[in-house]
Order: C-alpha cells, then sequence, then structure tokens
C-alpha cells in the first residue's frame, strides 16, 4: 500500500511538472481564458415609465429659460438658451464651484482665514462691509457669498484661492471651458457689469449642475433664509426669496444689475427629485421668480427620478485571466437614476458589455466594459453606465500555481 502511494506521487509529481513547463509558455495561464459574452443579460429588470415629447406653452417676459434635471442632465425645457447674457452675480456659482473644489482636495478647510484686501473692501453692490484685514472663516465667507451674495467677500476669496483676483478669473475660464460652457467668458469672480463678461442660461445651468452634484454640501450654504456673521452683530438675509416662498426650493444663485436685469439659477427637490430652474434677463425680480417657479412647478408636475440601481451595487460576477483568486464582483460605482414622465410604466433591459482581453493585474479604477440600460418595448438606449471590479486583482504567479497544485495533490491523497 505505501509503495503504491509512492508510485501515485511520482505520478503527480510528473503530471506537475509537465503542467508547470505548459504553464510558463502559455499565454492563457492554466486554461483560465475567459469567454466574455457581449450579449449577456443582467437577471435584474425594473420598470420605469418613458419620457414622452411633452411641449408646454410658457408666456415669459425673461429672455432665456432652461429647466434641467441634474442628476440626468436631461433638458425638458429650454428656450433661447445658448444666446449671451449678463450674468450679474449668478457668475458666483463659477466662485464657488472652484472653493468647493478647492474644500474638496484639501487645499482650503472651512475653518481656514479669508482676510479682506484693500481691493476688496472697496467694492461695492452687495456687500457686508467687509474691512480691510478683517477676517473670515471660510464657513462664514461661503454664507456672506450664498446668502447676501456679497461681492467683497467674494473678491476676497478669490484671492485666497488664486493669489489674485486675476489668476483666479482664469481658472474660472479653464474650469468653464472644462464643463463645456461655450457661451462663456468670465472677466470677474462677483459678476459686477464688465466687458466681455458674459455666459448663457444653459451654460449657468451646466456650472449649476457640477456644483449641486459635485458639491452637495454647498446646499447647506444656499437653503439659508437668515442667519448673522461677525458673533451675531451682523444679520443675513437670503436674496433668493424662493427659499422661504417655494416648496423645497434650496439654492442657488440671484443675480440682477442696472444692465443684467434680472437673473436667476434655482434649485429644488421633493421627494428625491431636483430640478434647476434659470432665467435670465428677466424685466423684475418677481418677473423672474415667478417665471421660475413655473418651470419648478412643470418639472414636479410631469417628471420624477426613479432609482435603477445604488452606488457600489453588485451586478455580475467574472473569472478574470491569469488570475487564480475565485469570481470577482462586477459593480456599478455610480447611482443610477432616469428621469420618467410620471405615471406611465415600461419594462427596462440591462446589457453587460465586457471589454476584450480582461487580464491581470487590474486597476479597481479601471472600466472593464460598461452596462446599457434599454426600453423593452422601442429598444431604445435608456442610460449606459461604466462597470468596474469591486477590487484590485492581482497577477498569479508561478508559485501561486505551484501551491494552488500541490492543495490538489494533497487532496488526492
Amino acid at each position: 500500500m505505501f509503495i503504491k502511494k509512492i508510485n501515485n506521487l511520482k505520478k503527480l509529481q510528473k503530471i506537475f511538472v509537465i503542467f508547470l513547463v505548459t504553464l510558463i509558455f502559455s499565454n492563457n495561464l492554466f486554461g483560465l481564458s475567459y469567454i466574455y459574452n457581449i450579449d449577456k443579460k443582467v437577471s435584474n429588470e425594473s420598470s420605469i415609465a418613458v419620457i414622452n415629447n411633452i411641449n408646454p406653452t410658457f408666456s415669459f417676459k425673461s429672455k432665456s429659460q432652461v429647466l434641467m434635471e441634474p442628476i440626468t442632465g436631461n433638458v425638458i425645457y429650454a428656450n433661447n438658451e445658448n444666446e449671451k447674457i449678463l450674468p450679474a452675480s449668478v457668475t458666483k456659482v463659477m466662485t464657488l464651484l472652484l472653493t468647493m473644489e478647492a474644500i474638496e482636495s484639501g487645499k482650503l478647510k472651512y475653518t481656514d482665514k479669508i482676510i479682506c484686501s484693500a481691493k476688496a473692501s472697496k467694492m461695492g453692490g452687495s456687500q457686508i462691509w467687509f474691512k480691510e484685514n478683517e477676517e473670515l472663516t471660510v464657513d462664514e465667507a461661503l454664507k456672506a457669498i450664498c446668502v447676501v451674495s456679497a461681492n467683497d467677500v467674494t473678491v476676497a476669496m478669490a484671492e485666497h484661492l488664486g493669489g489674485n483676483e486675476e489668476n483666479f478669473v482664469k481658472q474660472m475660464n479653464e474650469k468653464a471651458k472644462l464643463l463645456g460652457m461655450n457661451n462663456t467668458n468670465f472677466m470677474n469672480p462677483h459678476g459686477i457689469d464688465e466687458d466681455n463678461h458674459y455666459t448663457s442660461a444653459m451654460d449657468i445651468a451646466i456650472m449649476s449642475r457640477t456644483l449641486i452634484n459635485e458639491h452637495p454640501d454647498i446646499l447647506k450654504y444656499t437653503s439659508i433664509w437668515m442667519d448673522t456673521l461677525r458673533n451675531g452683530t451682523f444679520n443675513l438675509s437670503s436674496t433668493n426669496k424662493l427659499i422661504r416662498f417655494y416648496d423645497g426650493a434650496n439654492g442657488l444663485k440671484t443675480g440682477s444689475t442696472s444692465k443684467a436685469l434680472f437673473n436667476l439659477s434655482a434649485t429644488a427637490t421633493r421627494e428625491g427629485t431636483t430640478f434647476i430652474a434659470v432665467v435670465c434677463t428677466a424685466p423684475t425680480g418677481d418677473i423672474r421668480n415667478e417665471e421660475v417657479k413655473q418651470l419648478l412647478d412643470f418639472g414636479f408636475s410631469n417628471f420624477k427620478i426613479q432609482n435603477i440601481c445604488d452606488k457600489n451595487t453588485i451586478i455580475d460576477k467574472i473569472e478574470i485571466n491569469k488570475s487564480l483568486n475565485n469570481s470577482q464582483d462586477v459593480i456599478i460605482k455610480d447611482k443610477i437614476n432616469i428621469l420618467i414622465e410620471k405615471g406611465k410604466e415600461i419594462e427596462t433591459k440591462n446589457e453587460i458589455i465586457y471589454n476584450e482581453n480582461i487580464i491581470a493585474p487590474i486597476n479597481k479604477e479601471k472600466s472593464i466594459g460598461k452596462i446599457i440600460i434599454t426600453n423593452i418595448k422601442d429598444g431604445n438606449i435608456l442610460t449606459e453606465k461604466e462597470i468596474y471590479l469591486s477590487r484590485d486583482i492581482l497577477k498569479s504567479s508561478v508559485k501561486d500555481y505551484y501551491k494552488y497544485l500541490i492543495k490538489k495533490i494533497i487532496k488526492l491523497t
């Protein structure tokens, strides 16, 4: 019996040697080449409503308008959306975006001090009478900018982040270009009328969407109706009256000058659905607010967000070429939402398409394919998202395969 076991071990050793030689010269380690089925269907299906073309009839007195759902980026209504207009203090949406990016990156902290320069102290228009060498924390500065549209604090923030106002404005224009704001050019961070300082309703919607999607903490400031600064001695009251008088209003930025007239980028959220309504060049503040309310009312009356899946949802499992690890979880990093028309249910189909030659090592930050969500009834694609592995996958070494075979041999004996 003992001799028989020895002979079996010798046979297994020979098999192992043959395997090892094959392994070294083979491109497909251990025969783990994986055939990716581009027609593979995900089992989880959901029902959503389809958005039909609804053509609202408004009688607006403002020059241009946009109604956008910020998660999907769907534009529900647009009129003269690319026409260049004077933004006034709606310019500060970009200033706030760059400020929040600095906070997110660690370059700036809410507790950091913003010091007022001589230039900042001399700003006119909306202000808090920021005195030269006076200090505010970033948290206080954000309140001043968001609630009362303080030009003096805005310039001080721009100087703090850019070194000087000119450098900061350059950063604003670079960001605008990156976002595809093709009808925008900034000359200052505050919005006081200046030659060659312009934007459009669509570009305002684009930067507003980026701000609230990527930095939702800003809504803690833009939703303030009343507050104080300087240890309670200086009162703040929001320039955006919708914060108090419109259900769900939580931002974003007003703007008005004698030339620009009245502009507003407004955000509101109800039952998990948010809309951005932009109105530009309205003749009065009341008309501006009324037209924004009409846009928001139309959005909330006709549409809602349908959640398809949450962040980091596991949608599949796959084996990876040149890796001995067990099958790996495939995830969608982002939440998938679709804007749907209320009351019209349809079925959806999810399809995964993998990239070719998915071979270890693979970083979890690298896309391995995409998921396509389509309307079963008409085959229209509703949305596409990149897919990823849930963790980094290392390439298995010859030593790993040796250990793997030893374990197999022990089991056989």
